[in-house]
Order: structure tokens, then sequence, then C-alpha cells
């Protein structure tokens, strides 16, 4: 890999946010507040509790599934070319917060404490609050993550973008310091944010693939391209 071993790979728009003050008094948010004791503006925005609430906010069919979110980060942590320290993932909010995270996270496998975590990080920019950190806010917009990784290529993957095979996909990201960009919300359009950094767009489906999977696709794709499930793959002299 040029210019250094390391690939970002960006969770964009994702849908991931504390609830907003629009809802804060509606009966179900209050209902999650006081049975987990917190106040309602601290906990997690939830589809699945929270949908009534949530009828009156704009956008709202991308917004409340932090699970998405959940699913994405453990293929990335989990992945073999993350634990030998060469992919950086971010988190780019439907709210725009930017976030980076350690490739050397344990992330909780159980959704709760997920939430629980991601409840932290939005509320106090960083996790822990205190010490050694692993996951930390860094500011807002798609642009701080930019500056961030200084990429020489931004690739969104989109249903309408040009198709291309996995290990095409590989050979372009590896020829470069790329950034992969990676939808993780529900349904609807990427922001015209995202749109517009994208230096090129591409599919690798004929149809829409859920983001965990599309996550999966690409490091599966570029571990592969690496030998990395190879009897003599050494991907840490890539």
């Amino acid at each position: 890999m040029p210019n250094g071993s390391e690939i970002a790979i960006v969770l964009v728009d994702a849908s991931l946010e504390l609830v907003p003050k629009e809802i804060a008094k509606h009966p179900a948010v209050e209902k999650t507040a006081r049975r987990r004791g917190k106040r309602p503006l601290t906990i997690m925005l939830d589809k699945s509790l929270h949908y009534h609430a949530m009828k009156s906010l704009p956008n709202q069919e991308k917004r409340g599934r932090p699970d998405i979110v959940h699913l994405c980060l453990l293929e990335i942590l989990e992945s073999p070319l993350c634990a030998k320290g060469h992919i950086k993932p971010y988190i780019h909010t439907i709210n725009g917060t930017a976030i980076r995270v350690r490739h050397d996270v344990r992330l909780p496998k159980n959704y709760n404490r997920f939430v629980g975590l991601m409840e932290q990080l939005l509320a106090f920019g960083k996790v822990p609050p205190k010490g050694d950190v692993l996951l930390e806010v860094i500011g807002k917009g798609l642009d701080v993550i930019i500056e961030d990784y200084k990429p020489t290529l931004k690739i969104l993957l989109t249903e309408k973008g040009s198709r291309i095979t996995p290990l095409e996909l590989a050979d372009k990201i590896l020829n470069e310091r790329a950034m992969v960009m990676i939808g993780a919300f529900p349904h609807g359009e990427f922001s015209e944010e995202i749109l517009s950094k994208a230096d090129a767009k591409y599919s690798l489906y004929e149809d829409v693939l859920e983001s965990f999977i599309t996550v999966s696709v690409v490091l599966r794709a570029l571990e592969f391209k690496l030998g990395l499930y190879d009897s003599k793959g050494d991907v840490g002299n890539v």
C-alpha cells in the first residue's frame, strides 16, 4: 500500500444520535429514559423503541438505527486485516459528527452494552472519558475526517455507482491511500456532503446490499488480494 499501510473505512451518514430535543418529551422516549434511569436527551434514538415519536422528525427514514452501526463496526474491528492494524475506522453520523475509532477497540458484542458505550461517546466526546482514548469525537463534518486521514482517493460505495467487482475495487484501494465510504443508514439517499466529496462512486452488486454485507465484501476482497488466506500470506509486510 502506498503512503503508509492503512485503509480508512468510514461509515457515513450513520444512523447514530442521541434523542433530539424535539421529541424528548414524547411518552415513548420518556418511558425508555425512565426505565434506564437516564434523562431523555442522554439516551440513543432507536426506531424500535421510538417509532411513534420519530414520525415528526425530518429525514426520519434514515434515523434511529444504531444497530446498523453496531453490525458494521463488529465486521470491521473483528476482521483479520483490522487486527493487523491496516484498517483505520471512522464514523460520520447523520448529524455530521466525526468519530475516530481505534483499530484495536474491543467493541461489545451485546447490543445494549454497545448503546451505552455510544451514549457515553456522544455525551462526553470520547471513550473512556479519562485515560487511554479508544473512540473520540474529532469534530463536525466529513472534512474533519479527510483532514485527519489525508486520502489520495475517496471512494463511495452506492448502488448508483459504476459496477465493479470486489477484487477490482480492492486493486483500486491498494493503489492509493484510499478512504472507502459506506452508508450506515436503513433507507434514503446519501447527503449532499457525502456525494460532493467522493472522487469515485462504485457499486458491487445489482441491488442494494445491507451495510454490514458491503463492509464484509470489501474487507474479504482486500484480505484475499493481500494473500491473508494463503499459507504464505504475510499481511504484516504490505
